[in-house]
């Protein structure tokens, strides 16, 4: 019989390789639209017609998603170190998870004209 402890959050490396990945991405993003304040006209219809292309919406829903996984795991953790109640860390958590499902739907919506 394995003799489990359940305390603490214990995802290990697999979520600090998750995080370490988003924020990668995210990174790599940010270059890329600071590369475009040089490269795209600094008007509206500019960056519209930068969004219209297909791979830049797939590239931004990608960043999208790699910044709401990045803020679960990072706010998941706050919650599991600095919430000792587990009613009050599930209400957290559930709070935390709806807000970003809210998020990446909205995102879907502005980012695809859904």
């Amino acid at each position: 019989m394995v003799d489990r402890h359940l305390t603490g959050a214990h995802y290990g490396i697999k979520d600090w390789i998750f995080q370490r990945l988003s924020a990668v991405l995210i990174l790599v993003f940010s270059i890329i639209l600071i590369i475009g304040l040089f490269f795209v006209p600094s008007s509206y219809e500019g960056w519209q017609q930068f969004f219209s292309y297909a791979s830049v919406k797939i590239i931004a829903q990608i960043i999208v998603i790699a910044v709401a996984i990045h803020a679960w795991i990072g706010v998941r953790d706050i919650w599991m170190d600095y919430i000792n109640n587990s009613g009050l860390r599930l209400l957290m958590h559930t709070l935390t998870f709806v807000w970003l499902l809210a998020s990446f739907i909205y995102s879907v919506y502005v980012i695809w004209g859904v």
